[in-house]
């Protein structure tokens, strides 16, 4: 049993002052990590169990602000229904009993992407390994019907995981729309970093998968020059390039920017975004043709093959409060230093009293412990159950829609080659009509030879050999169309069922939170009450001589205890 044994945080002169409330009778806040634009981020830990998450709480400020509140609360729905590795875990989201809407989310340690820029471009490798892990992300996001809204360096955090350094994880989908919906903001309202931001969106038009896309460009820009592709002092000079200025060539920044590199970031920073990429997919498939071109060389800032810099030690995990076992140990204590106080055993009513309290609430406390961890077990047999349901359908979705990708990408080739076909058979015909009309006037004037009859019959049959060949490219752009109809209905089917199994199971957990909650609640009034009494003996006998020696035991163990902000320097949640 983790919280119930911690005491409420020591005050620091203006620490924040939510630091040790529970919020939802589950989540104790232990330490502030990171603001951003919607929320504030805490690390808190599970007041009846040993589990550490991240916890955003929307910005007081901003409490009354309903369309934000929904777009926090679709934050979770959105990620959670994609369920992919690079895109931040949600595991809980609902609101307390004061309207505090409240996100709980996997705790992280890592780098963002922001401090890396910081110190100037990145190896090639290094940046398409990046760009690569934010496109799958994105691409499963985007079958799934979700869009971010708002891609920044400061939103992807470069962790380590299984051995691997830079695994990316996207932060914040506080942007995210499932659909659009008018009632959320006003018509025309600019949402997003301008920096960041693409042209359709610095118009005020609703953003797309696209819209993500050029926000991939703009970070694959930074990464390899080190800068931005455009800057400026203020939002609406910003905004105003974004709409009409041409992007720089990042060759222009650096001269040694990979060729191949630099068409990607062009492509995806086009204005028009009919002219980007058709989708993640077709972005992925330049990626990894990329990727198998370069070397095989270990990155460094310089580019070359020496090794890599030693990586810096992982920061400490976040302190674990004392167990019920703990709390019995310092009830233990107390016992001892009564009868040191009073060993003829007439110690004050009080004080036995308390004594009796601090056992009551230690047994009460780990009967409560064990009925906890168990319900929390079956709500994370329930979650994985949910996890894995999610990740099947959206493997599934993404195969099929790489599918669907090429055959529209196939069926607008077709078109263009139907386009020019319909252009050489006009041409055809009209040389066709003329060709014959040349004959007949050299029939009618006897004049007719047999080179004249043949040049008619050879641009007549051209026409045909036209006509042929446009007809197969309408049959073939057909086919690929057809096709890709068919794989969308595929997808609309999948996500569909995504969606049924995704409120049933979110009626499932919710009942499972609530009976967690409420013994959660039980356990923080017996919290209260031990330390109630362990507040009335220790007043009483820190003035006794012969319990000294206990009381700095005493002590020296809650101060082991206590948790500190400072423990985690670099955390998830710092973009809020």
């Amino acid at each position: 049993m983790a919280q119930v044994a911690q005491q409420k945080p020591r005050s620091r002169g203006s620490e924040d002052p939510a630091l040790g409330k529970v919020i939802a009778g589950r989540y104790r806040l232990e330490a502030r990590i990171g603001e951003g634009g919607m929320g504030i981020v805490y690390r808190a830990r599970h007041v009846l169990i040993d589990r550490v998450v991240a916890v955003k709480l929307i910005r007081p400020d901003l409490r009354g602000e309903t369309h934000l509140r929904a777009w926090m609360l679709r934050e979770a729905r959105a990620a959670n229904r994609v369920d992919h590795a690079h895109i931040i875990d949600i595991h809980d989201i609902g609101e307390t009993d004061e309207g505090e809407l409240y996100l709980v989310m996997e705790y992280l340690v890592g780098t963002p992407l922001s401090s890396e820029l910081a110190r100037g471009p990145l190896p090639l490798n290094r940046g398409v390994d990046i760009l690569e892990q934010m496109g799958a992300a994105l691409s499963r996001a985007h079958d799934l019907g979700v869009v971010h809204r708002d891609l920044k360096s400061d939103n992807i955090l470069l962790t380590a995981r299984g051995g691997r350094k830079d695994f990316v994880k996207i932060l914040d989908f506080g942007l995210a729309a499932l659909a659009h919906d008018p009632r959320l903001a006003p018509k025309g309202a600019v949402f997003g970093t301008p920096e960041y931001m693409s042209p359709e969106q610095a118009r005020g038009e609703q953003a797309g998968p696209q819209s993500d896309l050029y926000a991939l460009g703009v970070l694959f820009f930074e990464m390899l020059t080190g800068q931005l592709p455009f800057r400026a002092s203020d939002r609406d000079t910003l905004l105003e390039m974004q709409r009409t200025a041409p992007p720089p060539r990042p060759s222009a920044v650096r001269k040694d920017v990979n060729p191949v590199g630099e068409r990607i970031v062009m492509r995806l920073l086009e204005k028009d975004s009919r002219k980007r990429y058709r989708d993640g997919h077709h972005l992925l498939e330049e990626l990894k043709a990329l990727q198998r071109s370069l070397p095989s060389v270990s990155w460094d800032r310089e580019g070359g093959d020496a090794p890599p810099p030693q990586a810096a030690p992982p920061p400490p995990p976040p302190p674990r409060a004392p167990s019920v076992t703990e709390w019995a140990s310092r009830a233990g204590l107390f016992a001892r230093m009564l009868t040191r106080a009073y060993p003829s055993g007439n110690a004050p009513a009080e004080l036995s009293a308390a004594l009796t309290s601090l056992w009551d609430a230690v047994a009460k406390a780990n009967g409560l412990e064990g009925e906890v961890a168990s319900h929390t077990r079956k709500l994370e047999a329930l979650e994985r159950r949910g996890r894995a349901l999610r990740a099947e359908i959206g493997r599934k979705v993404e195969e099929l829609a790489q599918e669907e990708s090429r055959s529209l990408r196939d069926a607008a080739a077709y078109a263009e080659e139907e386009d020019i076909a319909r252009r050489e058979l006009t041409a055809a015909q009209h040389a066709a009509k003329d060709r014959v009309a040349v004959a007949d006037q050299a029939e009618r004037a006897g004049q007719g030879t047999r080179a004249v009859y043949e040049g008619a019959g050879a641009a007549v049959a051209m026409v045909e050999a036209k006509r042929q060949w446009l007809q197969t490219r309408e049959a073939r752009r057909a086919g690929r169309e057809a096709t890709a109809r068919d794989l969308r209905r595929q997808i609309e089917e999948l996500r569909a069922q995504l969606a049924r199994y995704a409120e049933a199971l979110e009626e499932d957990l919710s009942s499972g939170r609530e009976r967690v909650a409420a013994r959660s609640r039980e356990g923080i009034k017996y919290e209260q009450a031990f330390f109630d009494a362990c507040n009335a003996l220790h007043e009483h006998l820190r003035a006794k001589p012969e319990c000294r020696e206990l009381l700095a035991e005493l002590t020296a163990g809650a101060d082991r205890e206590q948790p500190r902000a400072e423990d985690v320097s670099r955390s998830m949640g710092a973009r809020g």
